[in-house]
């Protein structure tokens, strides 16, 4: 098994990148292929001891940076570490690539490269949430920023699969995430959406709220990438600021300090629970290839994992699942309606609130 590592991308880039995949390397059973400046890279390898570990190195020229948009990336810079990365990976000399650098470019030159799943039209992100019981699937949570209801309908599709075979869930139960659980609630696109997957052959839920998201109630929660990325990078913030409390109020005394010695060991798993460090990196769903996005600011401990996981991810053959499944079922083909259905829909949607609108007036009146 190889893996294409961005050395480039990140906050910390590239020593954290490179000191996490000289971990992997260590303790995973994996060839790690290092894409970046070879200057670079090879002037951070001397610092560590790498004697007989599988690491090799994959020139790139050129590095994405976090200003460059998705279209000057894919278009300008054909020679920088995603799109070498990724064309490892198309040609057969990598089994997957993870980058913790530019997710817009990252997706928009995997969408070229290794081309999109048939009867996909949107690839998507998708990541793991800690909850009070099993881990939910939340996606989209960043790729997809503006997106239609037969987008949110195959993340559906794409997400219940990726539970069942990845996650081992039976059946799946999947919420669309809204502001509300009655059918009148959410804009446009997510009363859209509803009329859409309400009738299909998933385990759905309806609208689920915020709220319902750490209950672990659900198993795949749907939304766009907008919605999605600001509800990851809320989560996270939480868990830092609730962390960093708990740790100012345990430590206020001998007393409290005492007490905090001895619970230390709950403390330190509920702290993993909640680390993002743990997952390491989200697969990028609908892309005919393995291809992983990590935390910007990632730590070694989570481009470790980001490799782990994206090993994990060829190994279970989840691309080939998503295939067989799509094929089999046609679920795509079940939730796309015609161009004059999905107009249809919205009309309905758009009569119907004019029609409560109408009554309000009239209960005014």
């Amino acid at each position: 098994m190889k893996i294409a590592v961005d050395a480039m991308g990140g906050d910390q880039a590239p020593h954290e990148i490179i000191v996490g995949a000289i971990d992997a390397a260590r303790s995973l059973n994996l060839q790690i292929i290092l894409v970046g400046i070879q200057d670079q890279i090879e002037k951070e390898l001397d610092k560590h001891d790498i004697k007989n570990l599988p690491i090799f190195i994959q020139h790139a020229a050129e590095v994405v940076t976090m200003d460059d948009s998705p279209s000057h990336a894919m278009r300008r810079k054909r020679e920088s570490s995603i799109a070498v990365g990724l064309r490892l990976v198309r040609d057969g000399r990598a089994q997957g690539f993870i980058s913790a650098g530019n997710s817009g470019a990252t997706m928009a030159i995997a969408m070229v490269t290794l081309k999109k799943l048939k009867g996909i039209d949107r690839p998507a992100i998708v990541t793991c949430l800690p909850t009070l019981k099993e881990p939910v699937t939340i996606l989209d949570v960043g790729g997809n920023v503006d997106c239609s209801p037969l987008h949110l309908a195959q993340f559906a599709i794409m997400g219940s699969i990726y539970a069942q075979r990845v996650l081992n869930r039976q059946f799946p139960k999947v919420g669309l995430l809204s502001n509300g659980e009655e059918e009148s609630k959410g804009n446009e696109l997510t009363r859209a959406t509803h009329e859409l997957l309400k009738n299909s052959p998933l385990n759905y839920l309806g609208s689920v709220e915020g709220r319902d998201i750490f209950p672990g109630d659900v198993d795949v929660i749907v939304c766009d990438g907008f919605v999605g990325n600001i509800v990851l990078k809320t989560s996270e913030g939480l868990a830092l600021a609730m962390t960093s409390i708990l740790r100012e109020e345990l430590t206020a005394g001998i007393i409290r300090k005492t007490g905090a010695w001895l619970c230390r060991n709950g403390l330190k798993g509920m702290k993993k629970r909640v680390d993002y460090a743990e997952y390491g990196g989200a697969p990028l769903l609908g892309i005919n290839g393995n291809c992983f996005i990590a935390h910007g600011s990632s730590c070694r401990r989570a481009i470790k994992n980001g490799i782990r996981l994206c090993a994990e991810f060829s190994e279970q053959r989840v691309n080939d699942y998503l295939l067989d499944e799509l094929d089999k079922n046609h679920e795509i083909q079940k939730l796309l309606p015609k161009k004059k259905l999905w107009n249809q829909i919205k009309e309905r949607i758009i009569h119907k609130d004019s029609s409560e609108e109408d009554q309000e007036e009239e209960q005014v009146t």
